[in-house]
């Protein structure tokens, strides 16, 4: 499996719930009110039925605290299934301001680079983005955390894009045809440089400057053994 114009790839698949191809080239209320009762005491004091009286007090009630939460958690689990390529603009609107920590990490108005490696976490599952950061192990959280601290936005990207080879499943291409298993290759410099950079089909560059940064900023901060 290789990724093809990755940098594209890597911006889609936070917008798309699409499976990661081999290779690789975002109570309503209703009630009938019943008929007045036929035998009414008379035109100026007409009865009124029991279901009619309860239609009309359930209309009228003040929703309780508890379930307003329960009614607007269904309501943002009910959008989240939905993914983001089947979302109207409402939804997104409704998403950002009822999901509160959510509406917090969009108002940081940092660039995903930004993020920590919790943050993206989270915004990719509640947005029902591609989880790519669920591949990566606390270990090598710290360490994505570390590059996004220090602005080595290159080295993030590297980190990215090792993510998003997980992705795919436990085989991926390698060097002059090879395959290994990128979920359980572990990210050094090493093995940055002989196995995941050729997970990517670069065409312009982009992905190999990415990685380059990406060695030598492990080659300074090594994961915890």
């Amino acid at each position: 499996m290789k990724i093809e114009n990755a940098a594209s790839y890597l911006y889609a698949s936070q917008r798309s719930q699409a499976k990661v191809p081999n290779r690789f080239t975002a109570t309503s209320f209703a009630a009938e009110l019943a008929t007045t009762q036929a035998n009414r005491a008379g035109p100026d004091n007409p009865s009124i039925s029991a279901a009619a009286r309860e239609a009309f007090s359930a209309s009228t009630a003040v929703p309780s605290a508890s379930n307003f939460s329960t009614s607007v958690d269904a309501k943002l689990a009910e959008i989240r299934a939905r993914g983001p390529v089947n979302r109207s603009q409402e939804d997104g609107e409704y998403l950002f301001a009822n999901d509160k920590r959510l509406a917090e990490i969009r108002a940081q108005g940092k660039s995903s680079d930004q993020l920590t490696a919790d943050e993206l976490d989270y915004v990719q599952k509640a947005g029902g983005f591609v989880n790519t950061m669920a591949t990566l192990s606390p270990a090598e959280r710290a360490i994505y955390d570390k590059a996004v601290a220090s602005g080595n936005h290159e080295a993030v990207a590297g980190l990215s894009l090792i993510a998003l080879t997980r992705s795919a499943g436990h085989m991926a291409g390698g060097a002059n045809g090879s395959t290994y298993d990128p979920i359980n290759m572990e990210i050094t410099a090493a093995n940055v440089e002989k196995y995941f950079r050729h997970s990517v089909v670069d065409q312009n560059g982009w992905a190999s400057g990415n990685f380059q940064a990406l060695i030598s900023f492990l080659q300074g901060n090594a994961l915890p053994v």
